[in-house]
């Protein structure tokens, strides 16, 4: 197969191939004053695990769209190894699976049956698909619910089902479009642990998210993206390397918030950026020695009140934050 082929191949990447490539890719939905994606060029390489990071209405979901074939792009190719998937995608199709935000399960049928008949659509013999709703429960830690209708499933459960259903198949790429969005932690850390042995075992996976902490977690790359154009791509680390602060200060007080950012970026050495908070002032610094004191004495010495302090590790969103000025989650 095409995508088999494509595998074959070395290339950029630490010598793995590029199984996901776009060139120009564009969508501009009617009547929209904006691009949804504007000329996007991309590769993602085989067993990697590739995020897509951004706010709501930032492209993500339409990028996945066009790579799975659901959304005709404006402009542009997109390739799963050798197939063009605007030109190919019945056979696009075939080699990828998508696990959306929407619960998609029949609920006419029981949680092995939801794998037995997935098994059967994409080809694969009766026997062989016995064989695999089985192992697959039992990976999943799905067994003891296999005769159960799928609506007896939390939340949790049907999320790792709807990812044991879309391997079925051993597709080239696992698209996830927002996965954990309204899991509860043990879920969704449990749906990480699962997600962290696909890739061990060699799975090509696309995330589209919004939580920072799980792109950080998660990816071994990460685009940041916003009004359809990638901001910046890199590995997680060295995205938070290259805003030149490993730590951000919040300060809430009363008083001139303006003043209080131009007087802590004076008094605090390492200070590399400020930016005004509800509340306050955020500041971002390259270093924490004594951090604490430093800041408490600034304030005070200027004569504002201080409310609340907190100090955290730099992360993706305060990388997001410095290239855009805003918010992650705006």
């Amino acid at each position: 197969m095409a995508v088999e082929a494509a595998v074959e191949r070395t290339g950029p990447g630490g010598g793995r191939p590029p199984v996901i490539r776009t060139v120009g890719l564009t969508k501009r939905y009617p009547k929209a004053p904006v691009m949804a994606v504007d000329g996007l060029d991309l590769e993602v390489y085989a067993g990697e695990f590739f995020g897509l990071l951004g706010p709501n209405g930032a492209g993500k979901t339409t990028t996945i769209g066009m790579l799975a074939t659901r959304v005709v792009p404006t402009g542009g190719k997109a390739y799963v190894g050798d197939i063009d998937v605007v030109a190919q995608p019945a056979l696009a199709k075939q080699v990828i699976a998508v696990v959306t935000q929407q619960n998609t399960l029949d609920r006419s049928l029981t949680v092995w049956e939801n794998l037995y008949y997935h098994g059967l659509l994409f080809g694969i013999s009766a026997g062989r698909s016995r064989e695999l709703a089985d192992e697959s429960l039992e990976r999943f830690s799905l067994s003891r619910w296999a005769a159960s209708p799928v609506g007896n499933l939390s939340g949790g459960m049907a999320q790792r089902l709807l990812v044991a259903r879309a391997i079925m198949h051993r597709p080239a790429v696992l698209f996830l479009d927002e996965p954990t969005a309204g899991l509860d932690p043990q879920s969704r850390l449990a749906l990480w642990e699962i997600l962290a042995g696909l890739i061990a075992d060699g799975q090509t996976i696309v995330l589209t998210t919004h939580n920072m902490e799980e792109a950080d977690q998660l990816c071994d790359r990460v685009a940041i993206i916003d009004h359809g154009k990638i901001l910046a791509l890199d590995t997680p680390e060295a995205l938070k390397q290259g805003v030149g602060a490993d730590t951000i200060v919040t300060v809430l007080a009363s008083g001139d918030h303006e003043a209080l950012a131009a007087r802590l970026t004076r008094d605090i050495e390492g200070a590399v950026r400020t930016r005004l908070v509800d509340g306050g002032v955020e500041l971002q610094i390259q270093g924490d020695e004594r951090l604490l004191p430093r800041v408490v004495a600034s304030t005070e010495r200027g004569g504002f009140e201080l409310v609340d302090l907190s100090i955290v590790r730099s992360s993706l969103e305060t990388v997001f934050i410095s290239l855009t000025g805003k918010e992650l989650r705006e």
